[in-house]
C-alpha cells in the first residue's frame, strides 16, 4: 500500500488515491483549490522521487523498480509546471498517485514569496479588486495568475489584471456567498494584511510577434481580468492590429471598469471595447461572431466560466481561427 510522508506527517494510501485526498482523508492540512490540477495551489516537492529526464537517463534506469515507478508517478503529475520547478521535483498533490513510499516537502521560498495587501475596492456588488505588493519582485505576464494564500493556509487563484511595470499586483476577485477567501478579502481582510503568494502559473498572456494579427479578447465576469492585462500589455508593446475585447455580463450591473477600458479606446485608435449583456445582447459568443464574422487569421483569448470558455473555443475554431492560436483560461471552481 502507497505511504506518504510530508512535513513531518504521514499517511497510508488507498489503491488509486492521489497524494492529496489521502493526507486530507488523514486531517492533514494541504494548501489546495480545484483539485483538477490547474490551480497548482497542492503543489509540493518530492524529496526522494527525482523525476526522470528522459527514457535514456542512466541515474533512473540504475534505480529499482519501485524507484523507477515513483518517479514517473511524479513526472506525471507534473502538468503545466515550469521546467525548473519540474526539474526540482514539484509536482501537483492532485495529480499524483504513488505506487510505493513518498517522501514530500512544501514548497520553497524560490516558488512562494510573502506579500501584503495594499488596498481593496469594491467594482460591482460581487466583484472586489484586490491589490498586492510582493516583498520581492515577481516576474510575470499580464494574464498569468497567482495562488494565494492565506495565514491558515486556505489558497485560491486569481489571475493578474496588473502589468509588469505597475506598482502592484491587480485582482479581480469574485465575491461569492460562501466563499471562504472571497468572504475574507471583502469582509475580514485590511490593508497591510499579510498573506503569501505562489507563482506565476498559466500560459494565456501575450506574446510581442505578429503585431498585424488581430486579436480577439473575450471573457465572461472577472474573466474581465486577465484580458484587461493582455490588452493593456499587447497595446504597450505597440501590436499594430484592431484589439476587440469583448465583456459578457448577465445584466448591465455585472459589467465593469467601463470607464477605464472607454479611456484605453479613446487612446489607441486599434483599440476596441464591446461590453456585452444576456438580456439585451444575448450570448457573448453570438454578440462575437455576429459583430467580427469569420475569424481565420486571427489570435484569441478566451476567459472566464469552464462551460462557457470550452464551447466558445470550439465556436472560434470553427469560424476559422487555428488551434494553437486559441489561449484559454477556464475559471474552476473551488472544490472546498
Amino acid at each position: 500500500m502507497p505511504h506518504v510522508e510530508y512535513d513531518g506527517a504521514a499517511c497510508e494510501l488507498r489503491d488509486g488515491e492521489t497524494v492529496l485526498d489521502g493526507l486530507l482523508r488523514h486531517g492533514i492540512a494541504v494548501p489546495h483549490a480545484c483539485r483538477a490540477g490547474s490551480c497548482g495551489s497542492c503543489m509540493m516537492r518530492a524529496v526522494d522521487a527525482r523525476p526522470p529526464v528522459n527514457a535514456a537517463d542512466s541515474a533512473v534506469a540504475a534505480l529499482p523498480a519501485e524507484r523507477t515507478a515513483l518517479a514517473a508517478a511524479v513526472t506525471a503529475a507534473q502538468a503545466g509546471l515550469k521546467p525548473a520547478w519540474r526539474a526540482q521535483g514539484y509536482f501537483l498533490a492532485c495529480l499524483c498517485k504513488p505506487e510505493g513510499s513518498l517522501v514530500a516537502a512544501p514548497v520553497g521560498s524560490d516558488v512562494r514569496a510573502a506579500a501584503s495587501i495594499v488596498a481593496l475596492e469594491r467594482l460591482t456588488d460581487s466583484v472586489l479588486r484586490v491589490r498586492l505588493a510582493a516583498a520581492a519582485p515577481l516576474d510575470y505576464r499580464s494574464g498569468q495568475f497567482i495562488t494565494v494564500l492565506r495565514g491558515d493556509g486556505l489558497a485560491r487563484s486569481y489571475s493578474i489584471a496588473s502589468l509588469p511595470t505597475d506598482d502592484s499586483l491587480e485582482l479581480h476577485v469574485r465575491v461569492l456567498p460562501e466563499g471562504r477567501m472571497s468572504q475574507w478579502l471583502a469582509s475580514t481582510a485590511r490593508v497591510g494584511t499579510p498573506i503569501e503568494i505562489q507563482g506565476p502559473s498559466g500560459d494565456c498572456f501575450y506574446t510581442a510577434g505578429r503585431e498585424d494579427q488581430p486579436l480577439l479578447l473575450a471573457g465572461t465576469g472577472t474573466g474581465l481580468a486577465p484580458l484587461f492585462g493582455i490588452a493593456r500589455d499587447a497595446l504597450r508593446q505597440g501590436h499594430r492590429a484592431p484589439v476587440h475585447l469583448f465583456h459578457g455580463a448577465l445584466t448591465a450591473a455585472g459589467l465593469y471598469l467601463q470607464e477605464q477600458l472607454a479611456q484605453l479606446a479613446a487612446a489607441h485608435s486599434n483599440f476596441r471595447y464591446m461590453p456585452t449583456t444576456l438580456d439585451a445582447d444575448g450570448p457573448m459568443d453570438q454578440a462575437v461572431l455576429r459583430h467580427l464574422g469569420p475569424l481565420k487569421g486571427w489570435r484569441a483569448f478566451v476567459c472566464g466560466d469552464p462551460a462557457i470558455v470550452q464551447a466558445f473555443k470550439r465556436k472560434i475554431f470553427l469560424a476559422g481561427a487555428a488551434l494553437n492560436d486559441i489561449h484559454a483560461d477556464a475559471f474552476l471552481p473551488s472544490a472546498t
